[in-house]
């Protein structure tokens, strides 16, 4: 029988200077979280989600991968298994899901959320599903107050660029004091090799009011889109690619591919690189000069299992860490923005570990002194945002560049209940520092490591998105 609670006060906190940092320095900061997928309907409508199956399970691919790797059929995943059967199945899968971050994220989100301290298992679940159950029904449990409970100030959900952010432009004239943004996020308009392009451009087209012909007229109607969401308060992009391409073109070139593919003719992998490379670099001239800040996903490899996918869609749980090269491309892209003067903040993400510490030496390229921290490699994404991946994130951050200038965590989730990412991220910092101090590494000066692990928790991400 464990004496304690299982999530405690000095959770992840391995000694006295640990103990202080997070408690006197991270713990009651408020929350900027400058990149996630919450639908923003949701919380518009301030809604109120029946079961924790509908809240917590459905639409998180990091749940259905662990009930699937348990052998646990798709009815009750994302098939039509009634909610309170797939939550039994959820719980069945936790107990096996130690060493993995959903055995702590699950612990901390009932905790924190529900005030459960219970071990989640089959023996717990049927008690916890009621009694969750009840209290979501009560309107503390709506999604504001959701976001109320976890303290965040801020956060940033990601658009398409042909979505009319009628929800977005609604919070923004209601009296809800949490401020909600958007992320432009044009994947679609970028990734000329895809099958169903053709469509999209007169999805773009309708939304930016123009009838997309020519390469032209596609620049026009992004940059008209730009300024649409930029007028409802965007002042962040973001892209998810598995690389950045960079190839040398010319304008009757780009001009020429784009006639091909809308003349649904097969483009090859060098014109599919230029065509990538000059619209990227079009739309990171016009973020720059509108003063956004941009952020670049990069490394994931994406529906892997095509069974599955034509079944299920995109999103599902079939993705992977690619092993794609990033270096020179990347350097090249960035090269050609600050050659230029037209490099704009920008936060480079990295899902393979092997390319730590590639990034972190990339941002040190482009980092002129014009504003602390400008270019950043940010935190441990996706499959690396649990201890493991953010510590070494960190570490190869602080070998070859400045923790102290990091923007930190963010949830890049789907669900309400992700926040205490935030928490885990913070404890795991303040163990770090912890740790060096009583190793005699770092001196136990602890005013100013208080205010670097302060900066890195929330002050840093102020500053660097104007907030």
């Amino acid at each position: 029988m464990m004496s304690t609670p299982f999530i405690h006060h000095n959770f992840l906190l391995e000694n006295k200077y640990a103990e202080e940092l997070y408690h006197n320095f991270a713990k009651d900061l408020p929350i900027i979280d400058y990149h996630n997928h919450l639908p923003p309907k949701d919380i518009l409508d301030d809604r109120i989600y029946p079961n924790l199956t509908q809240l917590w399970i459905n639409g998180d691919h990091y749940k259905w991968r662990a009930m699937r790797t348990l052998g646990i059929d798709e009815r009750y995943i994302t098939g039509n298994a009634a909610d309170k059967e797939k939550f039994l199945q959820w719980a069945k899968t936790v107990p096996y899901t130690m060493r993995n971050p959903l055995y702590h994220w699950t612990h901390m989100e009932l905790l924190r959320y529900f005030g459960i301290s219970n071990i989640f298992n089959e023996k717990s679940a049927e008690k916890i599903y009621e009694e969750t159950s009840e209290k979501l029904q009560s309107s503390d449990y709506s999604c504001r107050n959701l976001l109320r409970k976890m303290r965040v100030e801020y956060l940033c959900t990601t658009e398409d660029p042909i979505d009319t952010l009628d929800h977005h432009k609604a919070l923004a004239e209601s009296d809800f004091e949490i401020r909600v943004r958007t992320a432009f996020r044009p994947d679609k308009a970028i990734l000329i090799g895809s099958e169903n392009y053709n469509d999209y451009l007169v999805a773009l087209g309708k939304a930016a009011n123009l009838n997309i012909n020519s390469y032209q007229d596609l620049k026009d109607a992004l940059v008209g889109r730009i300024d649409y969401f930029h007028a409802q308060g965007c002042r962040i992009s973001d892209h998810g690619l598995t690389q950045i391409a960079f190839e040398s073109f010319t304008d009757d070139e780009i001009s020429s591919i784009f006639h091909k593919k809308r003349n649904l003719k097969a483009l090859s992998e060098d014109e599919i690189a230029k065509f990538e490379t000059a619209l990227l670099l079009f739309l990171c001239e016009n973020y720059h000069a509108r003063g956004w800040v941009q952020q670049f996903h990069l490394g994931a490899l994406r529906n892997n299992n095509k069974r599955m996918h034509r079944i299920l869609g995109p999103d599902t749980g079939w993705d992977s860490i690619g092993d794609f090269p990033q270096a020179q491309s990347l350097s090249a892209f960035l090269d050609t923005l600050d050659s230029n003067d037209k490099l704009t903040k920008t936060i480079i993400y990295n899902l393979n570990p092997a390319d730590n510490e590639v990034m972190a030496t990339m941002i040190g390229n482009f980092n002129d002194g014009s504003t602390k921290g400008k270019v950043q490699f940010g935190s441990g994404w996706w499959f690396l945002d649990q201890k493991d991946g953010m510590i070494k994130q960190i570490n190869a951050l602080s070998n070859m560049g400045l923790l102290s200038c990091f923007v930190g965590m963010l949830t890049d989730s789907r669900s309400f209940l992700s926040f205490p990412r935030h928490e885990y991220f913070r404890r795991i910092l303040c163990n770090l520092f912890g740790d060096e101090i009583q190793r005699g590494e770092l001196p136990p000066d602890m005013e100013w490591i208080g205010k670097i692990v302060s900066d890195i928790s929330y002050f840093n991400a102020k500053a660097y998105f104007n907030l």
